[in-house]
């Protein structure tokens, strides 16, 4: 997902997708903990997402504060 698609959602919407993902990461882990490993891609895009989840969520709170 594009950063400019995550701006355009809720501070709650965000704070969701962020558990989803990374419950999707979790269990990545665990499949390649039981030898079935996923593909690099799919996982380095959901560690991308997350970080862009996280940054745009200090963004609007360092925004706030000032």
């Amino acid at each position: 997902m594009k950063a400019s698609e995550m701006r355009s959602k809720s501070e709650q919407e965000l704070k969701t997708l962020l558990l989803e993902l990374r419950r999707k990461q979790f269990n990545m882990r665990m499949q390649a903990g039981f030898g079935q490993p996923a593909r690099a891609s799919d996982i380095r895009e959901t560690r991308k997402d997350i970080a862009r989840i996280k940054t745009i969520i200090e963004e609007r709170r360092q925004g706030n504060a000032a």
